[in-house]
């Protein structure tokens, strides 16, 4: 089964809430920062535009490789 890493850089994390607007189901905001509901996903679009819509790039998405997918440039 395929899967995808989820992570948020707390160190840059701003708790904008983009993510958990765009993906609800992936991230939440927890004390002013965004985190994975789970750290493994199977492969979602919505992760791919979570990552992409956050303002200060701090979502990474990464394949079963640990390549980088995510955000897009």
């Amino acid at each position: 089964m395929t899967v995808w890493k989820l992570d948020v850089d707390s160190t840059c994390c701003i708790g904008s809430g983009v993510c958990a607007g765009t993906a609800p189901e992936l991230f939440v905001l927890e004390d002013d920062q965004a985190r994975p509901v789970r750290a493994e996903t199977a492969p979602d679009e919505t992760a791919l535009d979570a990552a992409d819509s956050c303002p200060v790039a701090a979502i990474t998405v990464r394949d079963e490789t640990g390549e980088t997918i995510g955000p897009r440039p």
